[in-house]
């Protein structure tokens, strides 16, 4: 039986690009919504820091997670969220989950 895979990205602005990669993560969304294996895809920006912002998804299996990063809109986000963020990604696996 295959687990859901969970994504949480936190990316921090560098200086000045804030604009810019929150219009790079706001191009993400429908594209990645759209994929056959996703079943959440949400941005979310951090109530105290307008410079920080968290990708939640989640993905019917690994094989969809390794699908979507397969893509051409994540292989757009790869070439330039390094010159605009500072990021943490981790894929999860559930364990205790409702």
């Amino acid at each position: 039986m295959s687990s859901h895979v969970k994504v949480v990205a936190i990316l921090s602005a560098r200086e000045g690009k804030a604009a810019e990669l929150r219009a790079l993560l706001e191009g993400l969304i429908t594209l990645s919504r759209a994929e056959s294996g996703n079943l959440r895809y949400d941005l979310w920006i951090d109530q105290n820091d307008p410079a920080r912002f968290v990708l939640d998804e989640l993905y019917v299996d690994a094989k969809a997670n390794d699908a979507h990063r397969a893509t051409p809109h994540f292989q757009h986000y790869l070439s330039r969220v390094g010159d605009l963020a500072d990021r943490v990604a981790v894929a999860l696996t559930p364990l205790l989950v409702a």
